[in-house]
């Protein structure tokens, strides 16, 4: 019996009962198959999902990873997703805001554990969500309590609830923090997990992956793509035939049939057979069942990325495109792509204890997403920067330049004045200093004379009498 055996059992009961009432059937009226598992993701056959143990009769889950366009679902968010890089950001009272860069936060974004690189950790979080609807990762504290490595779990993990309502956690799939925590990861407190996930219609710790709405398009898809396979497999259709109204022996048509095949087989395809005795070619023509069987195919295909909110222009099948690089990266981001990272960051704060909201907060720098539209950055920042809402720096710094001095500081143009502005009329030229003339030395003498005689005066006067 494999390890996901006991889930599967009660998840076909479960989803028996589910089709039955989503359908409205009548009370104990058979529904017939496929049966969905949204529990182990997967889809059973009609005659499988009869018995409950039809593990033991040789049935198995027709598994959702085989299917192209899934693959490009999740690897598109996963892989996008990876490029972004996180930051921890605090806001300022002027309404500004500030990167951090010494906390514990700030650290795991960088480095989140020994064997895995930023990226490599939000590429496989990032599909877990998409392929299973939850993403599990184990928290680890140091003396500090603060946390200084994370570690995804690829198993079969669980919320559980205690008596008193506390939620705990099994967690599984990681042999790397197995062999280095003891015992097993069984009653993990909630505050030690990063649990994130999608909608959660059944239980509210519980997410769904999209694939549970667009299981039966992928069923339909899969089974029409096993009966083509076997189909093509078993039959021989050639490209055409030869024709003639003429009666043949055996001798002669393996003798024409040889003839034609050497010139038409091998190194001489492409050459041109000449045809006798009334014999024509008659191509043959693809059906018409064939190709309403190839629309219905595509039908699937793009019901499966609608479930998962992806534009068909991401996976490049649509048929519609974008002017340009730009547009269609900001349209995902109005939709899938942006909840997908918003819904992440806030799995961040509230596994480190940020207030959330504008106040402290993760953010994934979305802006390389546009690196390779280079034409759209230039007019961007230049608009920015002539708009005073950037400094020069801050442009510069995006294209990988050095700072310039001045450069931190926004700059306005003088020329964006009011309607009533007048300029102000120009005052009047100060009076230039009246600088007397020096005296000769004659006169400096003379000077000095007067002066020692008026004092002999006064004294003889004040001394001597009149």
């Amino acid at each position: 019996m494999d390890g996901y055996s006991l889930s599967t059992r009660a998840a076909a009961a479960e989803a028996r009962y589910v089709a039955s009432r989503e359908n409205k059937a009548v009370e104990g009226e058979y529904r017939p198959g496929p049966y969905v598992l949204p529990v182990s993701g997967g889809t059973l056959s009609a005659e499988a999902g009869s018995n409950l143990n039809f593990w033991q009769l040789g049935y198995d889950l027709h598994r959702s990873g085989g299917s192209a366009i899934v693959q490009a679902c999740v690897s598109a968010y996963a892989q996008t997703s990876a490029m972004c890089l996180g930051s921890h950001w605090r806001s300022r009272s002027d309404g500004g805001r500030d990167r951090v860069i010494n906390s514990a936060l700030s650290r795991i974004l960088l480095r989140p554990n020994a064997y895995q690189s930023p990226s490599d950790f939000l590429l496989n979080l990032t599909s877990l969500l998409y392929r299973r609807g939850n993403a599990y990762a184990l928290a680890i504290r140091n003396s500090r309590f603060e946390i200084v490595e994370l570690h995804l779990m690829w198993g079969q993990c669980a919320p559980l609830v205690s008596a008193s309502g506390e939620v705990f956690y099994a967690l599984a799939g990681n042999e790397v923090v197995e062999r280095q925590v003891s015992g097993a990861l069984v009653g993990v407190p909630a505050r030690d997990v990063l649990h994130v996930h999608l909608e959660t219609p059944r239980h509210p710790l519980i997410g769904e992956t999209p694939l549970t709405a667009a299981m039966m398009d992928l069923a339909m898809s899969n089974a029409m793509a096993r009966q083509a396979i076997a189909f093509f497999d078993r039959q021989a259709r050639p490209s055409g035939t030869l024709n003639t109204g003429a009666n043949l022996t055996g001798e002669q048509v393996a003798e024409l049939r040889a003839r034609w095949d050497e010139q038409s087989r091998g190194l001489n395809a492409g050459g041109t057979p000449i045809l006798t005795n009334g014999l024509k070619w008659e191509p043959m023509s693809i059906p018409a069942k064939d190709t309403a069987f190839a629309e219905i195919m595509k039908m699937s295909e793009q019901n499966v990325a609608l479930a998962y909110r992806t534009p068909l222009q991401v996976l490049g099948i649509g048929e519609q495109k974008f002017s340009t690089t730009e547009l269609m990266m900001t349209s995902w981001l109005a939709s899938g792509l942006g909840f997908c990272l918003n819904h992440i960051e806030q799995g961040f704060d509230r596994l480190f204890g940020l207030a959330g909201g504008l106040t402290e907060y993760t953010e994934f720098d979305t802006s390389v997403l546009l690196r390779s539209d280079f034409k759209s950055r230039v007019e961007a920042w230049a608009a920015g920067v002539k708009g005073s809402i950037f400094g020069s720096n801050e442009a510069r710094r995006d294209f990988e330049f050095g700072d310039r001095e001045g450069g931190d500081e926004p700059r306005v143009q003088q020329q964006d004045v009011p309607l009533s502005w007048k300029p102000d009329a120009p005052a009047p030229p100060a009076p230039e200093p009246v600088i007397a003339p020096q005296p000769t030395e004659a006169e400096q003498n003379a000077g000095r004379e007067y002066v020692a005689a008026r004092t002999r005066a006064v004294s003889d006067e004040l001394f001597h009498g009149a």
